[in-house]
């Protein structure tokens, strides 16, 4: 089974080949690394840009509004707060012009926490992303929907953000990818670059397919009928090991809707989801204050009041203004496992 960053990778090599993308670039996105988290590595189309998020912004855009359709990298979220005006640019552009300039460019940065990265490798960009109108924003977490997320990015006539979890990169989906080998290591020989010297290498790149997830549609990873779970990215596994524990206790039967889409959101998915189990928690690793879900719990309160039987709930990050470097600093500020199974157990004792 590929691993998220090499999901992201073949699907990338999938856009050179047959949906037009021409450039791929941001900070070591080239050879020889290939990117931080190598999900880069090895495609003909990416070269290094120079140290400067608003060039690779600005040039993205430029890029688009000519009618290509590039793929950019702001190599961690935690650098995408000096662009944030030209990423208002990308979203206005289509809307601005009336439908004269399509915006096709995707965004491409490292999301959350989880790798002990303190206080400039660990920031998300969920909500402030959420608020930049005109731009769609999805985060995976699983390799097989980052591949047909970014297959769906790059045909977008819309700019489109696409946070990658930083705890996630590596790890292993659950489900094959069209086209690529079962024996990992098989597809490990086939498109991870050698250690050492690389001037030689070229990837084998399976035969792959035009897989797309639907911008906008969410997953239900676990059904259930008690509780419902609405998240993504790296708290989604999380909570989807929490809910099958919790199955296998007969503490409750959780459904976890996996959102996939932040903008736009499934809001049928979440209705349908908590009309049948009348209770909510919403689980990200914002912080809490102003957080995206926030709008997610005041529109179920306008609109499903009568049919919730508990309080919606959230469980997101605290409100500091970074992550400390000590992991115990990291493990207090966000979102935990036994955060996640202490919360939905208060859910499913109360009346």
């Amino acid at each position: 089974m590929a691993n998220m960053a090499q999901a992201i990778r073949m699907a990338l090599h999938y856009g050179e080949e047959h949906l037009g993308v021409k450039e791929i670039f941001g900070e070591d996105v080239g050879a020889p690394l290939g990117g931080v988290f190598t999900a880069t590595q090895g495609l003909k189309n990416a070269w290094n840009a120079p140290l400067d998020e608003r060039g690779i912004i600005g040039a993205a855009l430029g890029l688009a509004w000519a009618g290509q359709r590039p793929v950019a990298e702001i190599q961690f979220v935690d650098y995408i707060f000096n662009v944030i005006d030209l990423l208002k640019l990308a979203g206005n552009g289509h809307w601005g012009s009336a439908g004269n300039y399509k915006t096709p460019m995707v965004v491409m940065t490292p999301t959350g926490s989880g790798i002990h990265g303190s206080i400039y490798h660990s920031h998300s960009f969920d909500s402030i992303a959420s608020k930049i109108h005109g731009m769609k924003v999805v985060c995976p977490s699983n390799a097989k929907d980052a591949y047909g997320l970014m297959i769906a990015a790059i045909k977008s006539d819309d700019p489109v953000l696409y946070l990658k979890p930083k705890a996630l990169l590596r790890a292993k989906g659950e489900e094959l990818i069209a086209g690529e080998p079962e024996d990992p290591k098989e597809l490990h020989s086939m498109i991870d670059a050698p250690l050492g010297d690389r001037t030689h290498w070229k990837p084998n790149w399976p035969k792959l397919t035009d897989y797309t997830v639907e911008i906008g549609k969410a997953a239900i990873s676990h059904p259930g009928t008690d509780l419902t779970v609405v998240t993504h990215g790296r708290m989604a596994p999380i909570v989807l090991d929490v809910a099958r524990d919790f199955q296998k206790a007969s503490k409750g039967s959780v459904e976890v809707l996996d959102l996939r889409s932040l903008i736009p959101y499934d809001w049928e998915a979440i209705k349908t989801s908590v009309k049948k189990t009348g209770r909510v928690l919403f689980i990200n690793e914002e912080t809490e204050i102003c957080n995206f879900a926030e709008h997610l719990i005041r529109r179920l309160i306008d609109e499903m009041f009568g049919e919730i039987k508990t309080a919606p709930r959230l469980l997101a990050g605290k409100a500091t203004p970074g992550i400390g470097l000590s992991p115990n600093l990291e493990y207090f500020t966000q979102p935990q496992k036994k955060d996640v199974e202490r919360v939905i157990s208060e859910i499913l004792a109360a009346e």
